[in-house]
């Protein structure tokens, strides 16, 4: 059947118009180009590192000048996405505020034909609005000294295993990772963690609270317990770890059941620079420059085939190494989302009493 050409013309223009609401801002226009952006950060040591890896590249690719701004903070970006006022073109959050800065539609689409993540682990493709730019994680360390070979710890059981592996521990002091650490110590297999039982996770850790010497509460701090022999077992986030070894600490990492986290970079609701901060995202999925980025830090991000440019005396010490990875368990930041007020509250009484 035939169409008259007027309602074809008018079939076709209404779905154009369908598809441009439905698309993300930076894709119904090509806006002109600024003279800068501004990148929101965590500041510290990461600014230099974003720097040298992401934000030259940038600046030669597109003659737009990046400015960096610090620190993440959800009320910041809440308030400018309410006032209209939007001064950052792309801002990091922890996965935590990502979620909830989602929940709270302060945040534009990834516009997937700019932002490449085909090469990302499949469970960050499908992220409509969060990027997802490093992953880091919670691992075991152990002094080599006090765990000669054939009988270091491999697993959250050994670590629970005070017996066959004496000594003093250290764990953060934190509901998140431990509750999961908990579970796997019991048995849970880690594809089976979430939701957490968190009544069967605490009495687990009642098993090993004496045993754990310091809660630590810095990364500074969880690397140094073992290098000042304070512990001899610990858990703590594998940069801290690497720059431990990398000072010629007697200090090994055990890979198995360690906790994958990652931290997100957004793109506010509204922002005038919405498509130049796409392009941004962009750039920070090239796996040649999160290599780069890798080296400087110790902290990945998470296109696979960033692995093969990494340097590689640092490469198997990263969490996205193919041998690492494999053994690791993603977290759930839902669920954290949902319950960690609860959880949280009740871990600063559970851990104080006696």
């Amino acid at each position: 059947m035939v169409r008259p050409i007027n309602a074809l013309v008018s079939g076709l223009a209404f779905a154009a118009a369908a598809a441009s609401m439905q698309a993300p801002a930076s894709a119904q226009t090509q806006p002109a180009k600024p003279a800068q952006i501004v990148v929101n950060a965590s500041g510290g040591a990461q600014a230099a590192a974003l720097r040298k890896a992401f934000f030259e590249e940038y600046e030669k690719r597109f003659g737009v000048r990046v400015v960096d701004s610090s620190p993440a903070d959800l009320g910041k970006l809440r308030a400018m996405v309410t006032t209209g006022n939007i001064e950052w073109a792309v801002t990091e959050l922890n996965m935590e505020d990502a979620v909830r800065a989602q929940e709270m539609g302060l945040l534009e689409p990834i516009d997937a034909k700019i932002v490449d993540r085909s090469r990302f682990p499949a469970n960050l493709q499908t992220r409509t609005h969060i990027y997802t730019r490093s992953a880091y994680s919670t691992v075991i360390g152990y002094r080599t000294d006090a765990f000669p070979e054939g009988k270091r710890p491999k697993s959250f059981a050994d670590f629970w295993n005070v017996q066959a592996f004496p000594g003093p521990r250290s764990m953060q002091n934190s509901p998140i990772d431990n509750l999961e650490f908990a579970l796997i110590a019991d048995g849970v297999a880690p594809d089976k963690l979430y939701p957490i039982d968190v009544d069967r996770a605490f009495r687990k850790l009642d098993q090993i609270k004496k045993n754990v010497a310091v809660w630590w509460t810095t990364g500074a701090q969880s690397a140094q317990l073992l290098i000042d022999k304070e512990v001899v077992l610990g858990t703590a986030w594998n940069g801290r770890y690497y720059a431990a070894i990398q000072q010629g600490a007697p200090i090994a990492i055990e890979w198995n059941q360690g906790g994958i986290k990652e931290s997100a970079f957004v793109i506010p609701k509204g922002a005038k620079d919405a498509h130049w901060g796409q392009q941004m995202l962009a750039v920070m999925s090239d796996a040649k420059l999160q290599a780069i980025y890798a080296n400087i830090v110790t902290y990945p991000g998470l296109n696979l085939d960033a692995t093969q440019y990494t340097d590689p005396k640092i490469a198997p010490h990263l969490p996205t190494h193919p041998d690492n990875l494999s053994k690791q368990w993603w977290q759930d930041v839902n669920w954290w989302v949902k319950n960690g007020k609860d959880v949280q509250d009740r871990w600063s009484r559970w851990v104080i009493a006696k």
